[in-house]
């Protein structure tokens, strides 16, 4: 069976509708992973998600902020969601699939402007929720799943994640800490990072192309911010992976882009 996995920071749902559906009408993904969906889940567009061919559609909301949500082309077998650092602030969602695959979708607090978890409440609230990750990974039972992580993780850990790997060191998203810390989260469930499975370490890997800068997807000033992980028992399953850089050219996109992972299980 083959399945396609898609992961995506929309910002904004119902401003990206229309993105959306061009998206899934071009990829078609299987589960489609959202993250930033800005929408509390009274207001949720399900039946426009559902027209696009959706049977199965999970949803975590909130005003204006975070939120996350799964698309499933198939009924799943459960879904459930965690509550991180003891903050509800609709950062996780997951699907068991009827093959007993586990799609787990994070949405990692982005650690506000300063690294300093002394000086910032928002990078201290980043730093727990990645150590409570890889703790929750650790789990011998997690391990044996066939289970796939995907989301904004909000880390571009690699020297290469980056278009100027020491020009960035000191800012959010690519310290040092921040990159042992996701190292320790593959290294505790034994995840592959499968952009890096198919992408060498030696060459350059973004989704991501913020929006302050405007020039900066045109001069590919990018960021490696979303991410795709697996469990060691999926590494035979997989097939193929792609970002897709050219919703980023799109009128008013989202400054992250879809990552792809094709699986056959």
């Amino acid at each position: 069976m083959s399945l396609r996995i898609a992961t995506w920071n929309i910002n904004s749902i119902r401003q990206r509708l229309g993105h959306l559906k061009d998206f899934t009408d071009s990829h078609n993904p299987d589960v489609l992973c959202l993250q930033e969906t800005k929408v509390q889940d009274s207001e949720f567009p399900l039946s426009d998600i559902k027209s696009m061919g959706y049977e199965e559609v999970f949803f975590h909301g909130q005003k204006s902020y975070n939120g996350v949500a799964i698309l499933c082309k198939n009924a799943v077998e459960k879904n459930e969601k965690i509550v991180w650092c003891e903050k509800d602030d609709r950062r996780h969602l997951s699907v068991t699939l009827k093959n007993g695959l586990e799609v787990h979708n994070f949405y990692v607090p982005s650690g506000g402007p300063i690294p300093d978890p002394e000086q910032n409440d928002k990078f201290a609230h980043k730093l727990q929720f990645l150590k409570e990750m890889a703790k929750w990974v650790k789990n011998p039972d997690t391990k044996e799943k066939k289970l796939i992580l995907v989301g904004d993780l909000n880390v571009a850990p690699l020297e290469k994640d980056v278009w100027n790997h020491k020009k960035l060191l000191k800012s959010v998203g690519h310290t040092p800490l921040e990159s042992e810390l996701m190292a320790k989260l593959r290294k505790s469930g034994d995840l592959i990072d499968v952009g890096r499975h198919f992408v060498p370490d030696d060459q350059p890997l973004y989704s991501w192309w913020g929006y302050r800068y405007k020039p900066s997807f045109e001069k590919d000033y990018g960021w490696r911010l979303d991410h795709i992980l697996a469990t060691q028992s999926l590494k035979s399953a997989l097939k193929n992976f792609e970002v897709v850089r050219h919703t980023r050219g799109w009128e008013k996109p989202s400054d992250h882009v879809p990552n792809i992972v094709d699986i056959d299980i």
